[in-house]
């Protein structure tokens, strides 16, 4: 694909989310960042796009022996996108962002035939291949340094520097030893000790923390708290230390007899889901079990964990939290915003601003207006 997009042609932007849940694709006019198209951009730049037109199927993309079928997710997605295009009314797009969970290790396919699929379908010459864990991040903090955890069946942490960042402490840059951050450009990045001598973003502008699975890690995740809870139970139901009735009810209540669940569970190809949608059930017993509310403490120091391994420790940085998890309210979002005020004092704790479609919408409206500046990264984000 060219490097360069006629001015007529950067109006409307692409996004594309696939992920375990489904697919979902969103076309929305960009907004040059600050409002004017001749704004030189910054890392600071904020693209900002119209009220999307979005389009949506429960259906996960089809996963083969190359990993992600790229035919697959293009018989849904053009035909979805031709019919939200022509009903705003555009005429071409300026960029294209595809989010993909499994983009890293699972996206051959899709590297090598999505390109040459978007630019005959839509002519559009700019494209973002990105992890969903980068759109995810996207939607939550923009382009701003900080650290992203999305959580949810599993967990992932992911902590950003932009392209040509330069502030901190002071916010002087120079000397302040602030690090910035390259990727694929080639931008020179230097780390001299800002907050007492961090230096992890000498060697790229991204960092990740678990969204290891829930055999290996996705600690303080739905099925890593689930399990914990199913534990817990079965602990009751043996008379065993750290059991707790009430979980041992709500067990009974979801799966019917204790002595029946490992039959029901060990079986299924989708465990980590079935030991997620426990997790709702520890949250309800939490005010009155201290062995619920054990667990939620313990899954908020290993949230906590993972957002102090990637977050830059930079004046600006902030920490979002993302994803279903956290749709279970104080019981666990009250001990998470505790650990990271311990842990990390100096960063700011938001709410995530949009999800992993926006994130696309976030990452196309900035790669059309010349605005990009997430860091480029073979396995996360690369730009075709």
């Amino acid at each position: 694909m060219g490097d360069t997009v006629p001015g007529d042609a950067v109006t409307h932007v692409l996004g594309i989310d696939s992920g375990g849940s489904g697919v979902r694709v969103a076309v929305a006019r960009a907004v040059a960042p600050g409002g004017c198209a001749g704004q030189p951009p910054t890392w600071s730049s904020a693209p900002t796009w119209s009220s999307p037109l979005t389009w949506s199927s429960s259906t996960p993309a089809a996963v083969g022996d190359r990993g992600i079928d790229a035919e697959s997710l293009l018989a849904r997605v053009l035909p979805a996108a031709q019919e939200l295009l022509s009903e705003a009314g555009a005429r071409r797009l300026g960029a294209v962002c595809v989010g993909a969970a499994g983009m890293a290790t699972l996206g051959d396919d899709l590297r090598a035939r999505l390109p040459d699929a978007l630019a005959d379908a839509f002519g559009v010459r700019r494209l973002a291949l990105a992890a969903d864990a980068v759109t995810a991040y996207a939607g939550a903090l923009g382009q701003r340094p900080g650290a992203v955890v999305a959580a949810g069946t599993g967990l992932i942490a992911l902590g950003a520097v932009p392209e040509g960042f330069v502030g901190g402490l002071g916010g002087t840059g120079g000397d302040s030893g602030v690090p910035g951050a390259h990727g694929a450009s080639g931008t020179d990045a230097s780390a001299t000790g800002a907050s007492g001598g961090d230096t992890r973003w000498a060697a790229g502008g991204w960092r990740r923390a678990d969204g290891w699975g829930h055999l290996l890690g996705d600690c303080g995740g739905g099925a890593w708290i689930g399990r914990a809870g199913l534990e817990a139970a079965m602990r009751a139901y043996d008379g065993r230390e750290g059991g707790s009735k009430p979980l041992l009810a709500r067990l009974e209540a979801m799966f019917g007899p204790a002595t029946g669940l490992p039959g029901q569970l060990y079986p299924r190809p989708d465990r980590p889901a079935v030991l997620a949608s426990f997790a709702p059930e520890v949250g309800r017993c939490a005010d009155e079990d201290p062995v619920a509310e054990a667990i939620l403490r313990a899954a908020a120091r290993h949230i906590a964990e993972a957002a102090e391994a990637v977050c830059p420790r930079l004046e600006s940085s902030e920490v979002a939290l993302t994803g279903g998890l956290f749709r279970m309210g104080a019981p666990l979002l009250t001990p998470v915003r505790e650990e990271l005020s311990a842990r990390l004092p100096g960063a700011g704790i938001t709410e995530a601003a949009g999800d992993p479609l926006d994130g696309a919408l976030c990452v196309a409206a900035a790669l059309a207006s010349d605005g990009l500046r997430l860091p480029r990264d073979p396995a996360l984000l690369s730009i075709v």
